[in-house]
Order: structure tokens, then C-alpha cells, then sequence
């Protein structure tokens, strides 16, 4: 770029480098990269690394990382929140309950996820368990038959997104039951076939709800379009448009 064309890098580069080195799961050449950096990266780049520590298990970069967001902005849970997943992956839930102090001392949390669907100009609104819908059977009776049929296909539930030191059984209870994955069920039932399923999420998707959305893409034969906090994903024949990293 400066040799050849006179254009010198800027912070938006060197994050697309990270997030490069990082996709490909070469996290000691991503830190290697921003040791050599003219600058130190901004809270972008910090997020992208740590993201892509939290999806290779990579505790000690990612602790850097975290340190090094929170650096930045002190105020951001998403450092604390995305540090805690790669804890509780490794089952140190001692330090996860400790990274849970550290956000109720300075006042921090984490927005509590909901996800919409439009349906008849009507909004639908959904969080994890919701019984508040007058649809609520329909929709359990409709999660349950299409987990039977995921199971049946070879999926396993990837508990290691639940930030909860409980029994492996409940951890699977509490994905089938998340936001999205009510609101999914909630257009099978209602959205006419021959239209996109188009789900709005608060939050960032779920390792295992991501997953579980190919599979239902996959048994249903429908499209089903997932608006996260990150980035659009489209399901479509068992696979999604995002490559399977946001």
C-alpha cells in the first residue's frame, strides 16, 4: 500500500489484518502482528481478536485482549462477557464468577437477549423460556419436533456458550429455549412457505443456536434470515451465509 500506491495504512487496515489472521484461527501471528503495529489497535480490533480467542479457546491472547479492551473502554461489557465464554469453556467457573463481581462492582450488564418477528404488520417479541406467548404450545410442541429430527441428523448441542455452572441437561434445556429459537418456530408455523423466515436478535447468536439454525434450515427446507447484534446471517440448506465466524 505505501510502496506501490502512497497510501498509508490507517487503524481500519491493521484491523482488517487481526480479523484476517485471526479468522484463520492464527491468533499468535494476530498478536505478533499488533506487537509490531505503529499504534496500539483501537477497541475494534481488540473485540475482533478477542472474539476469535473465544471461538479457538485460546485463554492466555484472549486475556490480553480482554485486559487490553477494557483498557480502552472500561464501561463496554462485551469484554467481560466474551473473556467469561472462554472461562467457562475451560469449566473455570471460579474465574467467571469472579469476571461477574468485577461488572455488578462497576455497575455493568448484560442487555437481556430478545429477539422479534414480524408477522401480519405485528411484532412478536421473544426472550429465553417465554410463556408469554398466546402461541406458546405451538411453538414448544414445534422446537420439540424439530430437535427430535435435529438429533436424528447428527446434531449435538454446544453448551459451552451457557455462562452458568450447572448440570450439562439443564445447559441443553436452556439453549433449546433461547430467543431465536422461538421466534424461528414462530414463523414456521405462520410465515407462508413460500417466504423468508427474517428474525431480529439483540444480541449476538449463540455458537449452538447458529448451528441448530442450519439444521432446521436443512429439515424444513425454508430460508431463514437472522439479524444478530454482528452481522446478517442466511440459512439456507443446512449452511450460513456468514461461513460459520461472526
Amino acid at each position: 500500500m505505501s510502496r506501490d500506491h502512497g497510501i498509508l495504512p490507517i487503524h481500519d487496515h491493521y484491523t482488517c489484518m487481526i480479523d484476517l489472521l485471526s479468522r484463520a484461527g492464527r491468533i499468535k501471528e494476530a498478536q505478533d502482528f499488533i506487537h509490531k503495529m505503529p499504534f496500539p489497535p483501537d477497541a475494534v480490533g481488540w473485540a475482533t481478536l478477542l472474539s476469535s480467542c473465544r471461538v479457538h479457546s485460546n485463554l492466555e491472547v484472549g486475556k490480553w485482549a480482554a485486559e487490553s479492551l477494557l483498557d480502552l473502554e472500561p464501561t463496554n461489557p462485551a469484554g467481560y462477557i466474551l473473556l467469561s465464554s472462554i472461562y467457562a469453556a475451560k469449566g473455570k467457573w471460579n474465574t467467571v464468577a469472579q469476571l461477574r463481581r468485577g461488572m455488578r462492582e462497576k455497575g455493568l450488564r448484560k442487555d437481556p437477549g430478545c429477539s422479534w418477528i414480524k408477522f401480519k404488520n405485528k411484532l412478536y417479541i421473544f426472550s429465553a423460556d417465554d410463556f408469554s406467548s398466546p402461541f406458546y404450545d405451538q411453538i414448544y410442541a414445534e422446537l420439540e419436533k424439530l430437535n427430535e429430527k435435529m438429533i436424528q441428523m447428527g446434531y449435538v448441542p454446544d453448551a459451552s456458550s451457557v455462562l452458568h455452572d450447572v448440570e450439562e441437561l439443564e445447559k441443553i434445556k436452556m439453549l433449546g429455549h433461547h430467543s431465536e429459537r422461538l421466534a424461528i418456530a414462530f414463523g414456521l408455523i405462520f410465515i407462508p412457505r413460500h417466504c423468508p423466515i427474517r428474525v431480529v436478535k439483540n444480541l449476538r447468536v449463540c455458537r449452538d443456536c447458529h448451528n441448530a439454525t442450519k439444521y432446521i434450515s436443512k429439515i424444513t427446507q425454508r430460508e431463514i434470515l437472522v439479524r444478530d447484534a454482528v452481522r446478517f446471517h442466511l440459512f439456507k440448506d443446512g449452511a450460513c451465509s456468514c461461513g460459520d465466524f461472526w
